[in-house]
């Protein structure tokens, strides 16, 4: 083939575009990377690291996000090894704190605890973060930025005050036609408090754009 890089993923050979992350190179071979704030149709963001793997090019090994590393010819990637695990493990144990309702978790975020068998309890105490059921990954605010393009979610506050909110004049003109953000929450946030209060107001308000 032309203009392709041949790299080896969990000692399969694989084939890239040049330009191709080592997360779409995977994917598109069928080998699963987990990641919680990557979306195929926004630039690389990097924030959760879940996606890391071993990168190992010229005996040299490092551990890489996936989602913004460049494929390369001759690079060789390992998706799980101890190593891997432990970090996955670890950052899905950081997250859980702030991300967790009643004493537990849901979405995509649960699946990925109960598949490492992390602690979602570790850092509770030592963090003393605001349960909000979000992990601050940023889909939702990129979403409505980069692919909606209505600009109607974004960050506020500092450090453990981070948090998200909807802006009630640009989210009254579009969210309830639209609703992307719905169906790419890691942790399932604004779907699971479709009945409830989240963000500021209810969601019969959002729906009925009363905001």
């Amino acid at each position: 083939m032309g203009d392709t890089i041949t790299l080896k993923i969990d000692g399969q050979e694989v084939r890239a575009r040049p330009g191709m992350t080592v997360l779409e190179a995977a994917r598109e071979a069928g080998i699963e990377i987990p990641a919680l704030c990557h979306h195929e149709k926004m630039t690389p963001y990097g924030a959760c690291r879940i996606c890391s793997v071993e990168a190992e090019m010229d005996g040299k090994t490092k551990i890489v996000a996936s989602c913004g590393y460049p494929v390369e010819p001759g690079l060789v990637i390992r998706t799980r090894s101890p190593r891997v695990d432990r970090i996955r493990k670890t950052v899905i144990e950081l997250v859980s704190p702030q991300a967790n309702t009643d004493g537990d978790l849901g979405g995509d975020l649960k699946k990925l605890a109960d598949e490492y068998g992390a602690d979602i309890h570790r850092f509770e105490a030592r963090l003393q973060s605001k349960s909000r059921r979000c992990t601050l990954c940023g889909l939702c605010v990129r979403y409505c930025d980069e692919v909606v393009g209505a600009h109607a979610i974004g960050f506020v506050g500092r450090g453990i005050d981070r948090h998200v909110v909807f802006f009630p004049d640009k989210a009254s003109k579009v969210c309830a036609s639209c609703q992307g953000c719905f169906k790419i929450c890691p942790t399932g946030k604004i779907g699971a408090e479709a009945d409830g209060t989240y963000f500021g107001f209810t969601i019969d308000d959002f729906l009925a754009g009363r905001l």
